[in-house]
């Protein structure tokens, strides 16, 4: 007895058997009303407790499976024709509404294949070494290798192009354009300068600078001067026109290049000062005077010269000190020592320079440039030369450089101020004591002068002038040098541990 009915449950949908969807109708099983043994049909599956549908069956909520061909499954055993030659188009699917073969028959081809094949997965494998054709008549590796072709083409083409490129962008960046360079300028202009500005007083004064060129006594030398008046006397210092001699001979070269030959007048070692003259010289163009006592320190300057025979350089600077007390050249004993209370500036002063103006915004003489203060390079060898400027330079206040010039020019010879003492330069104390130099004979107050009769005795340290310290015999004689002959000073003296105040006339020596 079937079991369903012997339970009276309905059979599970699994239980019956699986039938084509193109298979002929079921039908419905006879049953044998005297046979109550038939067995009953056993299920495909075993019962499942979670109701789970068969693999591949729909289930009663489940769509109909899609479909992976365009026309039905041959049923199972129907025999699919061979494949046709490489090359030829093939295909294993009927086409629609072309009844299928009765099984154990071949299919037959269709008389017309169409142009091109799809990829069809139920044809049979390509037999061995046959190669499967693609659309066009070209097969794989003809296609493969035109692809290659043309990505090696590309890559060429874009290497070529790179390189075209960058050297397009060189030249462009080197030339800055493909057409000639033009660079932007302004336009010419005359401008006017103003008279206080350096351009306008290195114009009105380069006209009266001169450069010397002095040889004679197996030695030469190369400085800077200016000119005095149409007569054609030039200022410049002593040490620039030192070694020229009997046979020597003083080349002047003017701002316009005009040379001429000069002849020194007189010289002052003391003073560093000297005064040449040049003859049968028109159209000179003599340099203005200013006065050195209103000089201020912070006021501009502007120097002129040859430095290192480089003519008509200009510097400009200020004005850094005033009454600098200075000695240049010379020995120690005094026989040509150069003592001058100077005008310290900042602006570059070098070798060349010696002799020439040092000019105020007006464009007027306030100095001579005459020395400046170097560093050495630090070699250590002797006879190693001093560097150039470091800002510290010198000048002789253009009020003592006239007096002096004056003199050379009517005598010869320029006077000093003298007090009639002399000076221990052994002395390391403060101030400067009055005393025989070792190896000198003679009293060290001269009888009669002007510090005897002032009340000077020896012993006496001088510590002050007209209020101003001094720290020691050059800077005394650089004070004192600073006044003319016949002035009066009044000196702070330091005897027997008291101060004094002493006034004094000074007297008149010359520079034999």
């Amino acid at each position: 007895m079937d079991k369903a009915k012997a339970t009276g449950m309905k059979p599970k949908w699994w239980s019956r058997p699986h039938r084509p969807a193109d298979a002929e109708p079921e039908q419905p099983a006879t049953e044998d009303p005297g046979r109550d043994d038939q067995p009953s049909p056993k299920p495909l599956h075993g019962e499942d407790p979670y109701g789970t549908p068969p693999y591949g069956g729909p289930g009663p909520w489940a769509p109909a499976p899609p479909v992976q061909h365009p026309h039905a499954t041959p049923p199972r055993g129907v025999q699919l024709p061979p494949s046709l030659p490489s090359g030829a188009p093939q295909s294993s699917t009927p086409a629609h509404g072309t009844p299928l073969p009765a099984p154990g028959q071949q299919s037959v081809p269709p008389a017309q294949p169409p142009s091109w094949q799809r990829y069809d997965p139920w044809a049979a494998p390509p037999e061995p070494g046959s190669q499967h054709t693609l659309p066009g008549g070209e097969n794989g590796a003809g296609r493969r290798g035109r692809r290659q072709g043309i990505i090696a083409g590309a890559i060429a083409l874009a290497l070529v192009a790179g390189v075209a490129g960058g050297v397009v962008g060189a030249y462009l960046e080197r030339t800055g354009g493909l057409g000639a360079v033009t660079l932007p300028q302004a336009p010419a202009e005359d401008a006017k300068r103003t008279s206080d500005s350096v351009a306008g007083i290195a114009a009105a004064t380069l006209p009266g600078v001169v450069t010397l060129h002095v040889r004679g006594g197996g030695e030469q030398g190369t400085g800077t001067g200016f000119v005095l008046d149409q007569r054609g006397h030039i200022l410049t210092n002593h040490h620039v026109v030192g070694p020229e001699s009997a046979d020597g001979r003083i080349q002047v070269t003017f701002s316009g290049g005009e040379t001429a030959t000069a002849r020194v007048i007189g010289g002052d070692s003391g003073y560093d000062l000297a005064v040449v003259k040049v003859d049968g010289i028109a159209g000179l163009k003599p340099l203005p005077l200013g006065n050195s006592d209103s000089v201020r320190v912070g006021d501009p300057v502007v120097a002129i010269g040859a430095p290192f025979d480089l003519a008509g350089t200009v510097t400009s600077g200020i004005i850094s000190a005033k009454e600098r007390p200075i000695t240049a050249g010379g020995q120690r004993d005094g026989s040509d020592i150069s003592y001058v209370n100077a005008l310290q500036t900042d602006a570059p002063i070098n070798p060349g320079n010696s002799g020439g103006p040092l000019v105020d915004a007006k464009g007027r003489v306030i100095g001579i440039n005459s020395a400046i203060r170097a560093a050495t390079s630090g070699s250590g060898v002797p006879g190693d030369r001093p560097g150039g400027s470091i800002g510290l330079g010198f000048a002789i206040p253009i009020n003592q450089g006239k007096r002096v010039a004056e003199e050379l020019i009517n005598t010869g010879r320029a006077t000093h101020p003298v007090i009639g003492v002399s000076l221990d330069m052994s002395y390391t104390g403060d101030g400067a004591r009055v005393g025989t130099p070792d190896g000198v004979d003679g009293p060290a107050v001269v009888p009669g002068g002007p510090g005897d009769k002032a009340g000077i005795e020896e012993g006496d340290i001088i510590t002050a002038v007209d209020g101003v310290r001094v720290r020691g015999g050059e800077e005394l004689i650089v004070r004192i040098r600073s006044h003319r002959p016949g002035d009066q000073l009044e000196l702070t003296v330091e005897r027997s541990g008291e101060e004094q105040s002493i006034e004094v006339t000074l007297g008149t020596a010359s520079d034999e």
